[in-house]
């Protein structure tokens, strides 16, 4: 029995049948008009919705299945598999970012305004912390909002928010209390469509299919009863939120590192040179193998790592291990595959150039690798407990 397998059960393996074949009918065929769109189709969320693959770990009474993050795991590295980071990164970023902080945090009556329409797909959420001047030292937020009777008004911006061009509500770090650091930040939802929000598409390097935008807000009015949990409590949220963050990024970089693996497997056993097949050459197998090996034990303790946290354990310093781990990975997975195409390899004809481009942005959003490593320094040397 394999590693994976331990952690499988039927349930889990019908599910990622399921994976694949919502894959195959609503992506594959589509995916490279979307990449040319610079977005996907929004009937691909009420399709996702079908399946119930927005909301996997959202509670029943808001239209979710109520599973554990074994689930979650599943879908994202078996769609991640299949080489499609723009629409995976799409629908995961609205599942696993904006509806965890409403179904965490948020009071009934945004539940049922913003997490139920969610979980159907009929809206489209996003998250807004990075600013121009706030990445990784979220205490350092520039956005305000002052409470004037029944409503805060927000000014500030944000950048490269993934889903930020075509959602209809954005999760919105703010600072209520501008003289406080980490204690004056608030979370707000904010509708897309008020007056004084603007959203401008930005033009990436990779996952095009994804949108991403750069918000301004001058003088947004928001509803008081918009406010998530309480006023001041912001930073704690997105303390507690960043764990399945940091998961759902290390399961869909995990997909696309065995995704690599498949179509360079493929290739390498046709392409011949020299009377044979390049995989006969001792250079092009000894890499193989090595890959192989690393991301095999890395899937090992992402199982292992993602089965205490379903359970309920503390697993910080494994998901932010894991993030750091499966990011870096992917990026040299698909350099040194890349260079078994030789010149195909790129050729935008060939997957393998598509995920080269894609997988880049990995060791940065989320946090960026330094970051990462900075975190788990703290908690292996200084012995912080998050």
């Amino acid at each position: 029995m394999s590693s994976v397998s331990y952690f499988m059960t039927e349930e889990l393996d019908m599910f990622r049948t399921s994976v694949d074949d919502f894959v195959k009918a609503n992506i594959l065929p589509y995916f490279n008009q979307w990449e040319k769109d610079g977005r996907v189709n929004k009937d691909l969320y009420i399709k996702a919705a079908e399946l119930g693959l927005l909301g996997i770990n959202i509670a029943p009474e808001y239209g979710g299945m109520g599973l554990n993050d074994m689930f979650s795991m599943v879908w994202l590295e078996q769609g991640g598999r299949h080489n499609i980071a723009g629409a995976m990164l799409s629908l995961c970023t609205h599942s696993y970012l904006p509806m965890q902080y409403l179904h965490k945090f948020a009071s009934e009556e945004i539940k049922q305004k913003y997490l139920v329409p969610s979980v159907d797909g009929k809206i489209i959420g996003c998250l807004g912390m990075t600013e121009p001047f706030a990445g990784s030292d979220l205490a350092a937020l520039r956005t305000t909002a002052i409470r004037e009777g029944d409503h805060y008004i927000v000014n500030g911006s944000k950048t490269f928010i993934t889903n930020g061009v075509y959602a209809d509500y954005m999760v919105t770090a703010v600072k209520t209390d501008p003289n406080n650091a980490r204690g004056g930040i608030s979370l707000l939802v904010i509708d897309t469509k008020s007056e004084g929000y603007t959203a401008s598409k930005l033009d990436k390097l990779g996952v095009r299919s994804s949108d991403t935008a750069e918000i301004a807000m001058l003088n947004v009015k928001v509803p008081v009863a918009n406010l998530i949990g309480e006023e001041g409590k912001g930073f704690l949220y997105m303390m507690k939120s960043l764990e399945i963050e940091r998961f759902s990024i290390a399961w869909a970089c995990l997909g696309g590192c065995l995704g690599v693996m498949d179509v360079t497997l493929k290739y390498i056993n046709e392409r011949e040179a020299f009377g044979k097949p390049i995989s006969k050459l001792q250079t092009i197998r000894h890499k193989i193998v090595d890959l192989e090996t690393e991301i095999e034990t890395t899937r090992a303790f992402m199982y292992l790592t993602t089965q205490r946290f379903a359970n309920g354990e503390n697993t910080v310093k494994e998901a932010t291990m894991l993030k750091y781990k499966t990011a870096e990975l992917l990026n040299r997975a698909s350099n040194e595959c890349l260079q078994f195409f030789g010149g195909y390899g790129f050729m935008e004809e060939f997957p393998i150039a598509r995920v080269y481009r894609d997988q880049r942005v990995n060791p940065i959003y989320g946090g960026t690798s330094e970051i990462m490593k900075e975190i788990l320094s703290k908690i292996i040397v200084d012995g912080v407990k998050y």
